[in-house]
């Protein structure tokens, strides 16, 4: 009994040999499971130690045609709530010009609006985040607060390249304060006739200026290249950098009488002489994206001039980055826009258009270019080569390791570090193109800071929003001092600059009459004049006269006062007819924020080293008329500008 006791019991104690089987089986298999789970897992576009351009493979080789599209979408802020962004599988968003989460937000708001973008980004099936792009084009000019550098024919004026990489530095700095990782700078147009509305976003008329300036800015805000980077693979230098855009490709600052989005005529030699070099040096510095212009050349609109686009840019150039259209651009391939929509979604893709910039219209842009591709009419390859270089860009960005703003940075918003940068650009873009009268030998500036009473005058003395011109806050930028936050107007720099007992009378538009009476009190007067703010095809103008009353305020002070004028414009005015009256005459351009710069050399704690970046004209009949021309006749040549040196104060 004790050994069938002893049996039974080992019996029940000892698992029958099926069970003994079951779990050899489960221990050999479990972990064969785990692994095959874990290998599962492993998504390949999601290892940030993969090569680039596999991880854009495996993650094309996963995606829909929806979600290809929509990677090729950029839409307005306004419009990209959560579920717009689920539903279309957005990839990029935009601010257009002004456009703001709210009046006056600080970079803490920026950084939230976005965030919440970048999220409902995340949650789609792949995970792709987002690329939010704004118009940065002198500082982070849409947010209140920021530094407004001058615009970029001041920094042409500069001559300084190492002074222009550190404003991209800064400006980028600014950008991602706001959890902006993306702007449409720099603009690298050569501007051949100043009565195009955009020639203050030209460094100059001269292609060499821009190619210099052109190679700075893209390195300040994208970072320098590696020495061994190869030609035309986009590059951002880390969490601090942005992504660049070179605009507007490709003539659009040669356009006939300088009419904004005009037809560009010139032979083919002559667009690559004169308009493309910049370009190609961006290439080379590693620009992320192109945009195209509005422009024609030679009649051909630039967003369906597949030659230029592809064959050239993307091809002979090896611009591996995206290409992305203007504004509603597609819209605009016909007049009147929209007309056969359909139809121009084909041509623009074909062209080698990879984004499209689709602030409002991405429902029927996403419907049309699905129904296009299922019915052959727009190649597959197309999309996948366009979704390709965006998810590069994106990769390169480091944006899928690091999609969310960095609270950290919101403090880099209009800093002192970047004001004193502004500061100095300021002062090194000023041109001094008259210091005498005709016999005078002793030049009038720079002026005494102990003078005993000195009247400022004109409609730009006290103006922030004239300073800054358009793009600021607002896409036309706007005339008064509430616009932009903290700055300096050239008045309160001048208070600032003399001796406590010197008295500053300020007059917007002194009575002639009445100066005379009480001309003799002033040891002398600064007169600032220039143009209101404006951007685009509201700047054409085919007259280029100073807006009244600014002659009038020139002669009539200059004529009782001793005077230094100020020409505040993002391009030369007619000044020859009122040059005789005046005593100095400083082309100050559009210098932001930070007019104390203007003081700096106007006193002489610098001096004026300033050289014209495009031919001060004297009429417009002699317009377009630049550097090397035949009929070379200007009041003042391309490269003038009186040269000071820093002066002791009595």
């Amino acid at each position: 009994m004790r050994s069938s006791r002893f049996v039974s019991s080992t019996m029940a104690r000892s698992p029958p040999a099926a069970a003994v089987a079951c779990l050899l089986v489960a221990a050999v298999l479990l972990p064969a499971a785990a692994a095959e789970k874990a290998k599962a897992e492993y998504v390949k576009y999601k290892d940030p130690k993969q090569p680039i351009n596999e991880r854009v493979d495996d993650l094309l080789n996963r995606m829909t045609l929806e979600e290809k599209i929509g990677q090729m979408s950029q839409i307005e802020r306004a419009n990209a709530t959560t579920e717009v962004i689920e539903k279309y599988f957005v990839g990029s968003v935009l601010s257009g010009g002004g456009s703001v989460p709210s009046e006056k937000a600080t970079a803490s708001v920026w950084q939230k609006m976005v965030a919440a973008m970048q999220k409902a980004a995340l949650k789609t099936r792949l995970g792709i985040p987002i690329i939010y792009g704004i118009d940065a084009v002198h500082g982070n000019n849409n947010v209140y607060n920021a530094t407004i550098f001058p615009h970029n024919v001041g920094l042409g004026a500069t001559r300084d390249p190492n002074l222009v990489k550190r404003i991209g530095d800064a400006t980028a700095h600014e950008a991602r304060a706001t959890g902006i990782p993306y702007t449409f700078a720099p603009c690298v147009a050569v501007c051949r006739d100043p009565r195009w509305g955009r020639c203050y976003e030209s460094y100059s008329e001269d292609t060499r200026l821009v190619q210099l300036m052109t190679s700075s800015m893209v390195t300040g805000l994208q970072g320098d290249v590696p020495s061994k980077h190869p030609k035309g693979v986009p590059f951002v230098g880390g969490s601090k950098k942005v992504a660049g855009c070179a605009k507007h490709f490709v003539g659009d600052g040669g356009t006939q009488r300088g009419i904004n989005e005009n037809n560009t005529v010139l032979s083919f030699h002559d667009l690559m002489r004169i308009h493309m070099p910049p370009y190609d040096n961006a290439v080379i510095k590693g620009i992320s994206t192109v945009m195209i212009s509005y422009s024609s050349f030679n009649g051909v609109k630039m967003h369906e001039n597949k030659f230029l686009i592809t064959d050239t840019l993307k091809n002979k150039m090896n611009f591996r980055g995206f290409v992305i259209t203007d504004w509603q651009a597609v819209d605009r391939i016909t007049n009147p826009p929209h007309k056969h929509y359909y139809h121009s979604i084909e041509e623009t893709i074909h062209a080698g258009i990879d984004m499209v910039m689709i602030p409002y219209d991405y429902p029927e842009f996403v419907a049309d270019v699905v129904k296009q591709v299922n019915a052959g009419q727009i190649r597959l390859d197309r999309v996948n080569d366009a979704v390709s270089r965006i998810l590069r860009v994106k990769f390169t960005m480091g944006l899928f390791e690091d999609p969310l703003p960095d609270p950290r940075l919101a403090k880099e918003l209009g800093s002192k570090e970047h004001r004193a940068i502004a500061r100095e650009a300021v002062r090194k873009s000023l041109v001094l193109l008259k210091n005498s009268k005709k016999g005078h030998k002793e030049g009038m500036l720079p002026l005494s800071k102990n003078a005993k009473k000195v009247l400022v005058a004109g409609s730009h003395a006290h103006d922030l929003g004239n300073q800054c011109g358009g793009w600021t806050i607002k896409w036309q930028g706007e005339s008064g001092n509430n616009l932009t936050g903290a700055g300096t107007t050239i008045l309160e720099a001048i208070k600032k600059a003399v001796s406590k007992n010197t008295t500053v009378d300020y007059v917007e538009h002194p009575d002639k009459d009445d100066l005379a009476k009480g001309a003799g009190e002033y040891d002398y007067a600064v007169v600032a004049v220039g143009e209101p703010p404006y951007a685009e095809t509201a700047g054409d103008n085919q007259n280029l006269t100073i807006p009244s009353p600014g002659p009038e305020v020139i002669k009539d002070v200059c004529g009782l006062v001793k005077c230094a004028v100020l020409v505040v414009s993002g391009r030369p005015l007619v000044v020859q007819p009122y040059v005789e009256y005046m005593d100095a005459l400083v082309a100050a351009w559009l210098p932001g924020t930070e007019g104390q710069g203007v003081a700096d050399v106007l006193f002489g704690d610098y001096g004026f080293t300033g050289k014209l970046p495009r031919t001060w004209f004297k009429s417009v009949d002699q317009l377009p008329m630049n550097y090397g021309d035949k009929r070379y006749d200007p009041l003042f040549p391309f490269g003038f500008g009186i040269t000071t040196k820093a002066a002791g104060h009595d």
